[in-house]
């Protein structure tokens, strides 16, 4: 009667104790899976660098470029520096064809870069304008919003043809 009873109390004590244990193991499996989950949906923003896809925002027939390298720094481009590309797909009437190397001034970057007021600057996707190799722009309209740090950079053709300066 005595082992019946130590064995009743010792399961109940062992239930109190795992239930306690499922609880903060519960506790802390949700508060671990919140900020799992919180990390993975944020995106890591960095460099456009070799092997980076971008959007070309002119009418010079490219849709897509895959940068081969960034002209100017060790881990890749931002805002305004130019870039060596390949273009992976083009408009079959346009004046570059695919599978074409060509140069491209970053227009529109993912990663935020700070401006002097304080303020930073940031877009949805990577996109690029395509120029020859004097800087001069292929096409002849530039598509969607393009941030005035390209006057720094000495990119004003580019800025006279584009609709939004952001």
């Amino acid at each position: 009667m005595a082992a019946g009873f130590a064995s009743k109390w010792s399961l109940v004590g062992r239930s109190l104790l795992g239930g306690l244990n499922n609880n903060l193991s519960s506790l802390l499996g949700t508060s671990n899976g919140i900020t799992c989950s919180h990390s993975l949906s944020q995106q890591q923003r960095t460099f456009i660098q070799m092997r980076t896809v971008l959007k070309v925002v002119d009418n010079s027939g490219a849709k897509k470029v895959m940068c081969i390298q960034a002209l100017k720094g060790k881990k890749g481009a931002r805002l305004g520096d130019t870039i060596v590309a390949s273009v992976k797909e083009a408009h079959p009437n346009g004046k570059v064809k695919k599978g074409k190397v060509v140069y491209g001034v970053v227009v529109r970057a993912a990663m935020q870069r700070g401006r002097c007021d304080g303020s930073e600057v940031k877009f949805d996707d990577n996109a690029v304008v395509l120029v020859d190799k004097q800087g001069q722009p292929i096409g002849t309209r530039v598509f969607g919003p393009v941030p005035h740090e390209l006057r720094k950079k000495k990119h004003v053709k580019i800025l006279t043809l584009a609709g939004h300066i952001a």
